[in-house]
C-alpha cells in the first residue's frame, strides 16, 4: 500500500522569509511531499517595503492569494511558526474546505476572549507566555 503524501504550506513568522525553512523542506520533499514555501509581504524575495505594509492583510496577502489560487479539491496542511499562527488562523477561518489540518509550531494562537495585539503586548513587555505545538484536526 502506498503512503499518503501531502502538500504542506509553509509561512513563517516576521523578521523571517520562506530561507527559515531551508531543513525541512528538503526532509519533507524526501518523503514524497508537495512543498510550498511563502514569503510574506516585505519578507524574503518579496519585493515590497516594510513601509508600504499598512495592515496585517497586507503582510498575508501572498498566503490570502495562494489559498484562493488553489482548486477547490486540493486540501493543504497549513504550517505557521511564531507570527506566521495568526496568518494560518485566518487562512483556516477563510478557507476551511481546503486546509486538511493547521499544525502551529511556537506559534501564536488567536483567541475569542482578546483581541490579537493582546499577545504581542505581552511578549514585549514580558508577561509569561507559553508556546505549544498544536495540530487542529
Amino acid at each position: 500500500m502506498a503512503e499518503k503524501t501531502h502538500h504542506f504550506v509553509l509561512v513563517h513568522g516576521i523578521c523571517h522569509g520562506a530561507w527559515c525553512w531551508y531543513k525541512l523542506v528538503p526532509l519533507l520533499k524526501s518523503l514524497g511531499h508537495r512543498i510550498t514555501a511563502l514569503d510574506m509581504s516585505s519578507s524574503g524575495v518579496d519585493p515590497k517595503r516594510v513601509d508600504q505594509i499598512t495592515s496585517f492583510s497586507d503582510y498575508i496577502r501572498p498566503l490570502m492569494e495562494f489559498m484562493e489560487s488553489l482548486p477547490q479539491h486540493e486540501k493543504v496542511v497549513l504550517v505557521g511558526h511564531s507570527y506566521g499562527g495568526m496568518g494560518i488562523s485566518l487562512a483556516m477561518e477563510y478557507f476551511p474546505e481546503k486546509i486538511l489540518v493547521a499544525i502551529y509550531v511556537t506559534a501564536f494562537i488567536p483567541n475569542s476572549e482578546s483581541p490579537p495585539a493582546t499577545l504581542v503586548q505581552e511578549v514585549l513587555y514580558g508577561y509569561n507566555i507559553t508556546f505549544f505545538f498544536i495540530i487542529i484536526y
